[in-house]
């Protein structure tokens, strides 16, 4: 029997960049270098080297949101594990009595240097209908936020809302009144959603809506019962997270990145020299009450 035989290469002919002793005249479309049959990758036109390749892949940025943040499929990961983090907290409320008082919103212990409070307070609750409450809210709100803003502005806007609502507490309620919650996070999420769905120019009429009810319950139930609302969390969360969050959506797209970042510091630093302001002056009073 007899068959083709097939044809020999010259001794001149290219051999593969990475294969030395493999010959071959097929070369990579992007850096012309020659390729065999094993080191080819097939492109929109041509083929290319394995090294082509990667460096491509590597330099083809992640989709983004219309407000710069990260494209994720799949579960609002964030919303679920404030929601746990709230959930946790209020199991360890329940396991010892002392975690409410050693972590809620008391202005004389945070003039005395527990400024740790600020924040801490932000996720206990007084009952398992507070908490359900709120809870229920974060899990209707958060995620479309999430998906809109992604996942670390989203942090961002919940974090420094819920930092804004605990210092508008300290400045203007009584020293010895402590407060626990987190709803000025919550209100802060729901001026977020107003501002996105205006900017995604959606209908915000439900929006308002809810803002305008809960606002309501905050100043109504007080007078008509002996049930305590914070409206100062819930107000300094608003305007916090309002303003915060107008700052990342409608940041000019060449500086987007800088202009959010520096938002989120400005408002951090202007609720830091609140806190500072405030302590000096519960000090001062402390000092001139000390007989």
């Amino acid at each position: 029997m007899s068959g083709a035989i097939p044809p020999k290469l010259p001794s001149d002919a290219p051999t593969c960049y990475r294969h030395p002793d493999r010959q071959t005249y097929v070369r990579c479309t992007r850096c012309e270098r020659a390729i065999c049959g094993d080191c080819m990758r097939s492109a929109a036109v041509g083929h290319q080297c394995v090294d082509c390749v990667q460096a491509g892949a590597a330099s083809v940025r992640d989709p983004r949101t219309r407000f710069g943040g990260r494209e994720r499929a799949g579960a609002p990961v964030v919303t679920y594990v404030l929601i746990a983090l709230n959930v946790l907290a209020f199991v360890a409320e329940l396991a010892a009595v002392t975690v409410r008082y050693q972590f809620c919103l008391w202005p004389r212990a945070i003039a005395n240097g527990e400024f740790y409070r600020l924040v801490t307070s932000a996720f206990l609750h007084l009952g398992i209908t507070h908490l359900l409450l709120n809870m229920l809210a974060l899990y209707f709100v958060g995620p479309p936020l999430e998906m809109w803003l992604g996942r670390l502005r989203f942090v961002g806007v919940y974090a420094v809302s819920g930092l804004g609502g605990s210092v508008l507490v300290y400045l203007l309620s009584g020293v010895d009144t402590p407060t626990l919650g987190a709803s000025g996070a919550l209100f802060g999420l729901f001026a977020a959603l107003f501002v996105v769905a205006k900017r995604l120019t959606l209908d915000v009429r439900w929006v308002v809506t809810v803002i305008a009810l809960n606002l309501a319950f905050t100043f109504v139930i007080p007078l008509l019962s002996s049930q305590q609302i914070s409206w100062q969390a819930h107000v300094g969360g608003l305007v916090t997270g309002g303003l915060l969050t107008a700052a990342y959506v409608y940041a000019p797209r060449q500086r987007r990145d800088l202009v959010q970042a520096l938002a989120t510091v400005c408002a951090v630093a202007v609720c830091a020299t609140l806190i500072w302001w405030r302590t000096a002056e519960l000090l001062a009073q402390f000092a001139g009450s000390t007989p």
